[in-house]
């Protein structure tokens, strides 16, 4: 991987890299901020996934993430949204192809050779990242956390749902929780695993929860006045799910707040502390 740049911030360092992977068939973007505690001691890590439109700088430059992660001694990395390139598949929609790859994989052509974005974040850009940087880790691997707004909400509690025991801390700003019931969602879920909606259902958290080996739980944060809500987030078909299997789930939601990183930035702290105190044991 080749480092683009490095910014000294609240005594950590906000990194960017380029990268060629394998798996996707193009150049990927992620960026990794360093926490002060990692020049010398190794330190848990916290993934976060961005959600529609965006790329791997929205989270970095807009949450104000990096102060608490410094107190805490946490890394974060931040993938981007999709794989890009000339190459790539792409559509003319900003809810569709690059900037919306729902963090799956992809079974549908022409998607199916580059959208494999999980099989991505889970073995590639982990073993990329934990290769190369103080992570901490134990008898039961590394310390890793996993987080997300919107689709990248969704995709964080999806991948921790799929991969049992692989991470140790779970929330989200609000996920679109039920793809496969939601019109993003749905368009993308048609373009890129195909028309049999039963194999949806195991890329959406609302099912994946229902038959969960691991009770991990979930903390999600949620604006009131959120333009998406209703129609597109949906959180109470999440909270159902999670209900009838008992599975802990704490919800909260925020009067006055909307969609964006505003709202992210309002409730990153206890985000950030919520992990870091999760990941310390």
């Amino acid at each position: 991987m080749d480092e683009t740049s490095s910014s000294l911030v609240f005594g950590g360092h906000q990194k960017f890299f380029t990268h060629a992977s394998e798996v996707l068939g193009c150049d990927m973007n992620f960026a990794v901020f360093l926490p002060p505690a990692a020049q010398n001691l190794e330190c848990p890590v916290l993934y976060w996934l961005s959600g529609l439109t965006c790329t791997e700088q929205n989270f970095v430059t807009k949450a104000g993430a990096q102060r608490y992660a410094a107190e805490q001694g946490l890394i974060i990395v931040v993938p981007d949204t999709s794989p890009r390139g000339s190459q790539v598949p792409d559509i003319d929609d900003p809810y569709l192809g690059c900037g919306a790859s729902f963090y799956i994989n992809a079974t549908q052509p022409p998607w199916s050779d580059y959208y494999l974005m999980h099989e991505y974040l889970v073995k590639e850009l982990t073993g990329l990242v934990e290769g190369s940087f103080p992570v901490a880790k134990d008898r039961k691997g590394a310390m890793r956390g996993i987080s997300g707004h919107s689709m990248g909400g969704h995709a964080a509690i999806m991948i921790a749902l799929r991969n049992p025991g692989r991470y140790r801390s779970l929330s989200a700003f609000a996920p679109i929780s039920s793809p496969s019931n939601s019109p993003w969602g749905e368009a993308a879920y048609l373009h890129y695993l195909g028309e049999d909606r039963e194999s949806w259902k195991s890329w959406d958290a609302s099912f994946l929860v229902k038959d969960a080996t691991e009770k991990l739980p979930i903390l999600i944060d949620q604006g009131e006045e959120d333009p998406f809500l209703l129609d597109q987030l949906k959180p109470t078909v999440f909270q159902k799910a999670c209900a009838t299997v008992d599975h802990p789930l704490r919800l909260r939601i925020h009067e006055g707040y909307d969609h964006s990183y505003f709202f992210v930035a309002s409730f990153i702290k206890e985000h950030i502390e919520y992990h870091a105190a999760a990941l310390a044991g």
